[in-house]
C-alpha cells in the first residue's frame, strides 16, 4: 500500500493519523475512545502478523474503524464519509480506499446479519475489535456504554432480546447484562482467525465468571 503522492512513508501517515483520532475520541465516555482504537490497532497488527496479511492495510483500517460507526456517527455511516475524507487527505489512491473501505463495511456486529469479512485483513480488524469487546476490558466497556446511553445495569425482569437482526439490535435498549447474552457470549465463535480465537477462550470465561458473580450478588447468594 502505497500513498498515491509518495511524499509520506505510511508508518508517517499512521502516526499523524493517531494525532488525529485523539483529537475525534477525546470527549467520549462510552467505551469507543482513542485508547479502544489503539487496543484494537495493536491487537490486528498482531493477528495480521500471524496471518501474513496486509500489514499497511490492516494498521490503516483498524485505525478508522470506529470514525464512522454507526452510533457514534450515524450520519456518516452508510457512506464512511470520515474514514475517506482522512484517506484521500494523505493521498492514497482509490483502490486502497476502497479495500479499507469494504472492511469498515464488514466490520461491525449486527446480530443475526452479521458477516464474516471477505478479506484476511478484514478478519483480522473484525477480530480485533471483537476482541475488545469481551473479556475483562470488554465488562467495563460494557457498562461505560449502557452508562452513556442512560440503560439500566440489571433489570431481572427484562430477558434478554436473542436472534435479533440488524434493525432490531440497532433499536434495542437492553440493560447491560441483557447485552453480555445478546451479544458478547456470542463473539467467541464468531472469530475468525486461529489467534483471535485462542485469546477469545479466556476472555469469555472471565465474562461468564462475572456475570455469575453479579447474579448471585444481586440475588444476595454471595
Amino acid at each position: 500500500m502505497e500513498p498515491s503522492t509518495g511524499k509520506q512513508p505510511v508508518d508517517a501517515i499512521l502516526a499523524d493519523l493517531q494525532e488525529k483520532l485523539q483529537a475525534i475520541f477525546a470527549a467520549d465516555s462510552s467505551g469507543h475512545d482513542f485508547h479502544h482504537t489503539m487496543r484494537v490497532y495493536r491487537l490486528a497488527v498482531r493477528i495480521a502478523q500471524e496471518e501474513h496479511a496486509d500489514l499497511d492495510i490492516v494498521s490503516l483500517a483498524a485505525l478508522l474503524h470506529d470514525v464512522d460507526d454507526r452510533k457514534l456517527s450515524p450520519e456518516t455511516y452508510q457512506n464512511k464519509a470520515k474514514a475517506v475524507s482522512l484517506m484521500r487527505g494523505y493521498g492514497f489512491e482509490e483502490a486502497t480506499i476502497q479495500r479499507v473501505r469494504t472492511i469498515l463495511d464488514e466490520v461491525s456486529f449486527q446480530g443475526t446479519d452479521s458477516v464474516a469479512p471477505s478479506t484476511v485483513e478484514g478478519m483480522c480488524v473484525q477480530d480485533a475489535d471483537r476482541l475488545d469487546a469481551i473479556g475483562a476490558i470488554g465488562i467495563g466497556r460494557a457498562f461505560a456504554y449502557g452508562g452513556s446511553r442512560g440503560r439500566a445495569m440489571y433489570l431481572p425482569e427484562e430477558a434478554p432480546q436473542l436472534h435479533m437482526d440488524a434493525a432490531a439490535y440497532a433499536k434495542s435498549q437492553s440493560c447491560t447484562i441483557n447485552h453480555f447474552h445478546e451479544k458478547l457470549f456470542l463473539l467467541k465463535d464468531m472469530m475468525n482467525t486461529r489467534c483471535a480465537k485462542a485469546l477469545a477462550e479466556h476472555r469469555d470465561q472471565v465474562m461468564h465468571a462475572f456475570v455469575d458473580e453479579f447474579l448471585a450478588e444481586w440475588s444476595g447468594e454471595a
